[in-house]
Parts: structure tokens; C-alpha cells; sequence
């Protein structure tokens, strides 16, 4: 291990031991939800060199068979200039009859002996409240590095090759896809995979009758080609369950948390569009989703675990303009299999 990196690995221990993190705070804030799995003893965390073809997708699968620890893999290959470090199993269980679904408790700020029936609850408590405008801030976190135009090459960084048989490397599987309305009245946050193309895009699993494909089918009707797009990543846990309900149309997801949590959430506009995402995200992909342009998607190793050989479909296209993130950047990762599993779609 570099001696650099040694440092930083030193300087986030201790100032992760100045004082405990708050749990209730975990579900706004990623770094903070790691750190409270830490004061849990429900994190591994790995300084030795791994490999993201396939090395960390074998660990974070494993964790999910065993039931073990959060992992947390602080030294990536290939990674620079802070892109970044990798994050895995943010909704497996643990290997604890008292706290079986404690991380997914986590999660929503729950103490880690809440039962499945609390954790369902209170994902349901918000359609009773009022949806909460978001608090727009100047700027946050996921502002601190910034790389755009020419700057950005997908292909040269450590993206994860997470099954053996898949169609590519898949840079988007746990992070949310932020799109608008034309008449920007509805913004919807989803779930849906994307792999690497080339050097500024990304393939994505549109799904039909989905929110984000009535949202693309109302710009259609606009006649637009393309509409902006953002995807944030390392996002406040709660907000990444949330873009995985089913939240009745119309209604932001961002909104939703707010009523959820009782406070509004933390966003800021992005560089390229109006368009707003947590201000607290560990990276942040900017640009477009065309309506036209379509590249072949998959093969992918899905939630059965099974890898079909040619299951390839035109998808639609996302160029990548801008990317901000934080330092020291931490890229979640779901790697879907059999036995447990944390696909936040199922």
C-alpha cells in the first residue's frame, strides 16, 4: 500500500472516531450511513489492492451468500484523481437473528433490531403526510471536483465487470437516474442499470410503463430528441429506497423523503440543467437522454442469477457531459445473484 494512500485511509479512521454517528442522520447522508455500519461492527473495510474485473463483484456476492459484512474497498485498480473508491451490499442482511435486517434499517435511520414489518411501515408513512419541497442549496459536496468535455473517458475508469458472460461493464446499478417533466412540474428519480458504450456513454434498461418512460414519451409528444438527464450515485439511503417505490405518478420522489424524514431534502441544481440532485452525492454523471439513438444492452446477471447468452436488446443512449463528485469518492455497487440478495427492484 502507497504511503499516500495509507495516509488517507489513517485520516478517515480517526476522524470517523471524533464522535459517533448520528443513526437517524444516516439515511441523508451516505458517508454517514457507512460510518454508523462501522460503530455497528457491520463493516469490512479493504485497503489491499482489488481488482474491478470481477474480483470485487466475487467479494461483494459472497457477502450476500454469508450474510457478512458491509465492504468497503478503499484501494481500487485503476482508480485516480479520486475516482474512486467502492462500495457494496448497502441492503444485504446481516448474520444476526436480532439484527437480520438491521442494514436495511439503516437504511431508513431504524435501530437495528427493527423487524421487516416496522421497515415496511415506514416506507409507507409518507402517503399519509405532505410531500416537502426540496431545499435548494448554492452548492454541496458532490461539487467539490468537477471534469467535463474532453476530461471525461468512461473507458478508462475502473467501472466494475461484475458477472462472468456479461454484455459490459456496468458503471450504474445502484445509483438514481434523475429525470423532469417538460412542463417541470414532476421530477422522477428511478432505478434502472447502465453500462459503458464508449468513452462519454452509457446503455440503460428503459423498461416500458415505467414513470421514466412516460416521461420520455411526453417529451415525444414535444418533439424532442434528446431531454436532459443526470444520474447521482452515493446518493442519502433513503432516497435510493425511495426511487425503487412505487410512488404514485406525478409525485417527486425527492418530495416524498422530505415527508418521509419531516424535513426537506438537500439538493442542488446541477451544471448543465435545471435538474436537481442530492447535494450530498458522491458522483453525479451529466447530460442527455436521447429519444432516438439506441445501442444493444446486456447480457446482465440479474436477480435469478442466470446469464443467458445473447440476451442483447437496443436500449436507449445517455452521453455523459459533466461529472462532479467528492473527494475521495465511494461508488456503490449491487451485484445481483441467487441465494440473499439486495436488488431494490425485486
Amino acid at each position: 500500500m502507497n504511503s499516500r494512500l495509507s495516509t488517507q485511509i489513517l485520516a478517515r479512521r480517526f476522524s470517523s472516531t471524533l464522535s459517533r454517528p448520528d443513526p437517524v442522520a444516516a439515511q441523508l447522508d451516505f458517508r454517514t450511513f457507512i460510518e454508523v455500519l462501522r460503530s455497528d461492527n457491520d463493516l469490512a473495510e479493504i485497503n489491499r489492492e482489488v481488482d474491478p474485473n470481477l474480483e470485487v463483484a466475487a467479494i461483494v456476492r459472497r457477502v450476500s451468500e454469508v450474510n457478512g459484512k458491509a465492504p468497503l474497498f478503499n484501494n481500487v485498480k485503476g482508480s485516480k484523481n479520486g475516482l474512486w473508491r467502492m462500495f457494496g451490499n448497502s441492503g444485504s442482511l446481516r448474520n444476526s437473528e436480532k439484527e437480520k435486517f438491521g442494514r436495511v434499517a439503516r437504511n431508513f435511520g431504524l435501530p437495528p433490531t427493527a423487524t421487516w414489518k416496522e421497515i415496511s411501515e415506514r416506507t409507507q408513512a409518507a402517503k399519509s403526510a405532505t410531500p416537502l419541497k426540496p431545499n435548494v442549496l448554492p452548492t454541496g459536496p458532490c461539487k467539490e471536483n468537477k471534469l467535463s468535455g474532453d476530461q471525461i473517458d468512461l473507458e478508462a475508469l475502473p467501472v466494475p465487470y461484475l458477472h462472468e458472460g456479461d454484455g459490459g461493464k456496468y458503471l450504474q446499478t445502484y445509483g438514481i437516474h434523475v429525470l423532469q417533466s417538460p412542463d417541470g412540474t414532476w421530477t422522477n428519480w428511478s432505478i434502472f442499470r447502465g453500462m459503458v458504450v464508449d468513452k462519454q456513454r452509457i446503455v440503460c434498461l428503459v423498461g416500458t410503463g415505467q414513470h421514466n418512460s412516460v416521461i420520455r414519451q411526453k417529451w415525444l409528444e414535444a418533439g424532442k430528441t434528446e431531454i436532459p438527464w443526470a444520474l447521482a450515485m452515493g446518493v442519502p439511503p433513503i432516497a435510493n429506497l425511495v426511487a425503487a417505490l412505487p410512488v404514485p405518478e406525478n409525485v417527486s420522489e425527492g418530495e416524498y423523503v422530505g415527508a418521509l424524514v419531516g424535513k426537506p431534502l438537500d439538493l442542488v441544481k446541477c451544471e448543465l440543467s435545471d435538474l436537481l440532485v442530492p447535494a450530498n452525492s458522491e458522483i453525479v454523471l451529466e447530460g442527455t437522454f436521447s429519444l432516438k439513438d439506441k445501442a444493444l444492452e446486456g447480457p446482465f446477471g440479474d436477480f435469478l442469477g442466470i446469464v443467458f447468452d445473447n440476451d442483447q436488446h437496443p436500449m436507449p443512449l445517455f452521453k455523459v457531459e459533466t461529472i462532479t463528485y467528492r473527494n475521495d469518492a465511494i461508488l456503490p455497487i449491487s451485484v445481483p445473484g441467487r441465494i440473499t440478495d439486495e436488488s431494490v427492484s425485486a
